[in-house]
């Protein structure tokens, strides 16, 4: 489990680096089974920025909600469990407060397929999960709702939640989604831009299996 320790503080250091979490906002989990077997997942711990942790500070959880360590787990653990329990093709999640996903959930709208990479989450539009208290069961409800078949949702006054097999191909999701929010405000200040049609994003999707990290599968 050490191993995976030391991973998710090496992609926290990197959402820290690339600009998409500040201080101490945003977490990660990845799946892993606990040393007993059991099955479970590590995620960061609460109140803790990237450059204050520690692999030793990421906190086990099972799929029970106990948990093993010595800091207290991210106050966003539910939507954390929760992806993972019913996703078990999943085994990494990042949630981030980035400036342009996050802005663009003030608009509580989905994004549509302005571009074809919008496709890369799984769908032709990247959804927007209603508003609800952070580290509440009513956001987990809508993420995991927001999530169906896709690999990355908005959270409305919020962030963005991005989902993947691996924590690198998550972390690379993540990224592309941030880029996608930038270039869809951009495009809003000149007016709505011209959207792709559902043929069109579906010839994307079956160009995309197979089509390395960006496989859809899920």
């Amino acid at each position: 489990m050490q191993e995976q320790r030391q991973q998710l503080l090496d992609i926290s250091r990197q959402l820290y680096s690339l600009g998409l979490n500040r201080g101490t906002s945003g977490n990660v989990s990845v799946r892993v089974d606990g040393d007993n077997g059991q099955p479970g997942f590590l995620i960061t711990p609460s109140g803790m920025s990237a450059e204050q942790m520690s692999a030793d500070d990421m906190v086990w959880m099972d799929f029970s909600a106990n948990c093993s360590g010595r800091r207290q787990p991210s106050s966003e653990w539910r939507f954390h469990l929760d992806i993972l329990q019913h996703r078990p093709k999943i085994n990494a999640v990042i949630h981030t407060h980035s400036m342009y996903a996050t802005t663009l959930s003030t608009f509580r709208r989905d994004i549509p397929p302005f571009h074809y990479m919008i496709a890369l989450a799984g769908g032709d539009t990247i959804r927007c999960a209603p508003y609800a208290l952070f580290g509440s069961q009513l956001l987990s409800d809508h993420a995991l709702a927001a999530l169906y078949d896709r690999k990355a949702c908005l959270l409305a006054n919020h962030g963005m939640i991005a989902i993947g097999e691996t924590l690198e191909k998550t972390l690379r999701i993540t990224e592309e989604v941030e880029t996608l929010c930038e270039q869809y405000l951009h495009a809003l200040q000149i007016g709505e831009p011209h959207l792709l049609t559902h043929e069109e994003m579906q010839e994307v999707q079956d160009k995309f299996k197979g089509y390395g990290d960006w496989a859809t599968k899920s």
